[in-house]
């Protein structure tokens, strides 16, 4: 038997399996867990944005192009120095947490591709802070309305990133700095403010409690009066009476002179 004849089969073969391994990184391909991708088609029109592609393995065409995004949650850190509503110069440490939206990775791709990062998440966290705090003064913003500059950060950031396929989980502000001078100032400002209104509790506290002896001194006086009022001598004789009576049925020894004392009221002389 010539197995001759089937040496250029064998050839073809084994060139066909050579060039399948060299372009099986072009044909097959794993999307981890964490992880979408969209393919664009060279010869097909171009990405395909409404076919966002799992998690598991696949295989496409060699020529086509296929992006991988994490869509786990990610962060990115910004130090920035921005102006309060007075101009002066504030240095911001901001972080804030985000993963793209899932089933909107081929609009994302197409608006910002793979490095959205810092064509506009970044950005866009900049432009949210040097805005919000243009609106505040620098004392505001250090102290007393901290809370709302941050949620106003926080809110605009998010409706931007939101209309362009990204989820912003968080927006921290790590730190707010000033320069020395008018730190200083705001902090004696805040010290003497506390400081004011502790004296001030104080104060409250003590004309309250005056006040309230005051009311009960009233009310004593007037019960008194209503008592001194009510103490006529006919109701002291009566009550005297009563007591002696009382006192006649005790066995214990006593004298009892009826008339003789104060008043015609009964004077009683014990032994004890």
């Amino acid at each position: 038997m010539d197995n001759r004849k089937y040496l250029p089969i064998i050839i073809v073969g084994f060139v066909a399996l050579f060039i399948l391994f060299g372009l099986s990184s072009s044909i097959f391909y794993t999307i981890n867990a964490g992880e979408r991708a969209v393919i664009f088609k060279k010869f097909q029109g171009g990405l395909d944005k409404e076919n966002v592609i799992q998690q598991g393995f696949g295989f496409k065409a060699p020529w086509n192009d296929l992006y991988v995004y994490d869509v786990q949650e990610n962060n990115a850190e910004e130090k920035m120095d921005v102006l309060d509503k007075n101009g002066l110069s504030i240095n911001v440490d901001v972080t804030v947490r985000f993963n793209p939206i899932y089933d909107e990775i081929g609009v994302l791709h197409e608006d910002f591709g793979t490095n959205y990062v810092n064509k506009l998440v970044i950005p866009e966290v900049r432009s949210a802070v040097r805005q919000v705090m243009g609106r505040f003064t620098a004392e505001e913003i250090y102290s007393t309305k901290r809370a709302e500059v941050e949620t106003a950060i926080k809110t605009e950031t998010e409706t931007t990133l939101k209309q362009n396929s990204i989820d912003m989980q968080e927006l921290l502000i790590r730190s707010i700095n000033l320069p020395e001078q008018i730190k200083s100032a705001i902090e004696n400002k805040l010290k003497q403010e506390q400081e004011a209104l502790a004296y001030q509790f104080r104060l409250d506290k003590e004309k309250s409690e005056a006040e309230r002896k005051r009311i009960a001194a009233d009310g004593e006086a007037v019960a008194n009066k209503i008592i001194n009022s009510s103490l006529t001598p006919e109701l002291l004789k009566m009550r005297g009476i009563e007591a002696t009576l009382e006192l006649a049925k005790s066995p214990n020894s006593k004298v009892v002179v009826v008339g003789s004392g104060k008043d015609g009221m009964p004077l009683i002389l014990g032994n004890n």
